[in-house]
């Protein structure tokens, strides 16, 4: 992304734009993120680089929650708690490990 530090938003792609938010989200060093589909316009290789780079953010300590439709990719990356909702009520929570 270093070659694409001047460029204009609109000519980068989707994958560069989103990989951009995640890295402007924790520039500032928050104590929470709250992601919604940060991995959302990515192939399979540019998601699991951006949830691994959460992951390790929160290790630093910092409380990641992540609103996602990919539950697969969510099940074999992250490990915590999973609220699965359906018309706005939860409708089940269980742990991942």
């Amino acid at each position: 992304m270093e070659k694409k530090a001047k460029a204009l938003p609109l000519t980068l792609s989707g994958g560069e734009q989103q990989r951009v938010a995640v890295a402007r989200a924790v520039v500032g060093e928050p104590s929470i993120i709250l992601a919604d589909e940060p991995t959302g316009s990515l192939d399979s290789t540019s998601a699991r680089a951006i949830l691994d780079f959460l992951i390790e953010y929160h290790k630093k300590g910092a409380t990641i929650l992540i609103a996602s439709h990919d539950l697969h990719l969510m099940k074999n990356t992250i490990q915590g708690k999973n609220i699965e909702l359906n018309a706005g009520k939860i409708i089940r929570t269980d742990i991942m490990l």
